[in-house]
């Protein structure tokens, strides 16, 4: 383990800080309880936690909105299991059979798969293109809203080349046709500012496990005020057990039975980690050694890049290929030769592979973190460089026998 390189963090941070190993293990150790079930002084405790931890989020997504001195209520900061339980959450309260959904070709899986079922169960979908590069155009957003559109879905940032949507120009034109707008921020919460009120977000969807570095299992949906969403899980609130129905207030709306309440310890523990930090300052240096990475992958013969090459509007992760290699045996070469963890194949977003051409097989995906270095990325130029000169030997020799 001292010796692995890490560059994953696209699929999940790691390691994660030490301080959220801290605040999961004390959290077991001396809480522990379930949070509005009893009135006990760790019941009390455990609240306070789960509430700050509400707070600070909503702090997060909506920092206008704070230095206007303006209050955004913090129950509307929903805990979900990860970006995918949100979209789900949001979709399909938001979407009925013949209402229409504009996404795009860029999305994740966890839109695709969740828009398709609600196609097949009466809904309309239209993906929208992006560009060459992988930018989805605001405009093309607009032409494809219809009187029956009731949704717009948009990944923020993409996990397969990196590219980062201009959520500002696409919220106003939601704001204009008055279509309600989620935005997928599983690649982007902690490592870009997002402010829901500035780019007229009406849903933030986030995983905490990874820019956050947070735990596995943790995330939520910020909801903003004026936000029309209908329950779809019911169950235990802990509260008015007697209302026969589901309770309609935030954040019950959303949330049913226990939380993941050591997992949101340990979420408010990276978020305080993240912001320490600085988000400005995380991004600087992920987005230093990601053009370090490209210059080096540059020179290299055979490197073939997927998606865009350009260093603003994006995150640090890239998707390239090796000439006259699988995808997935690079990937098996960096990891058992070279100690390298990388990620491959169509990271769960075929469409932008289909739309760029890396399908069926998909490429190699290098994503960057804060606690990757220089040597870090000196080693993976380096083991490219070898794994590229290798093969076109290799292919020589099976010519000759």
């Amino acid at each position: 383990m001292d010796k692995l390189i890490y560059l994953d963090n696209a699929a999940t941070s790691f390691p994660k800080p030490d301080i959220v190993h801290d605040a999961v293990r004390d959290f077991y150790s001396t809480t522990g309880v379930n949070p509005g079930r009893t009135g006990c002084d760790l019941a009390i405790k455990a609240e306070e936690m789960i509430h700050g931890t509400r707070r600070a989020f909503s702090e997060l997504f909506n920092r206008s909105l704070i230095e206007a001195g303006r209050i955004k209520d913090p129950n509307r900061l929903v805990f979900t299991l990860n970006a995918t339980m949100s979209l789900n959450i949001v979709i399909n309260g938001t979407v009925k059979p013949d209402d229409h959904i504009v996404t795009t070709m860029v999305e994740h899986n966890s839109v695709i798969r969740p828009v398709n079922h609600k196609v097949k169960e009466g809904s309309e979908a239209t993906f929208v293109k992006p560009d060459d590069e992988g930018y989805v155009d605001p405009e093309d957003i607009r032409k494809a809203i219809r009187k029956n559109t009731v949704l717009v879905i948009v990944n923020h940032g993409s996990n397969v080349t990196g590219v980062v949507q201009d959520l500002k120009a696409i919220g106003a034109v939601c704001k204009e046709e008055g279509v309600q707008f989620a935005v997928d921020a599983a690649q982007t919460a902690g490592v870009l500012p997002i402010d829901m009120a500035e780019c007229n977000i009406n849903f933030l969807c986030f995983t905490g496990h990874k820019a956050l570095y947070g735990p596995t299992g943790t995330g939520g949906i910020c909801v903003s005020d004026d936000a029309e969403i209908t329950g779809t899980v019911y169950g235990g609130t802990g509260v008015r057990s007697a209302v026969p129905y589901h309770l309609e207030e935030y954040p019950y709306r959303l949330e049913a039975g226990t939380l993941n309440l050591a997992g949101i310890a340990g979420l408010q523990a990276g978020l305080k980690w993240v912001q320490d930090k600085g988000i400005d300052n995380i991004y600087a240096h992920e987005m230093e050694l990601f053009e370090m990475l490209q210059a080096g992958f540059s020179e290299i013969q055979g490197i073939k890049f997927w998606g865009t090459r350009k260093l603003e509007n994006r995150v640090a992760t890239m998707s390239i290929t090796v000439a006259n290699y699988d995808a997935q045996d690079v990937g098996t070469i960096l990891d058992v030769g070279y100690g390298i963890q990388t990620r491959t194949g169509l990271h769960c977003a075929p469409l932008i592979h289909e739309y760029h051409g890396s399908a069926p097989r998909g490429t190699v995906r290098f994503s960057i973190g804060p606690l990757n270095t220089k040597e870090h990325i000196e080693t993976a130029i380096r083991a490219v460089a070898e794994i590229s000169a290798d093969r076109p030997a290799l292919v020589s020799g099976i010519e000759q026998s």
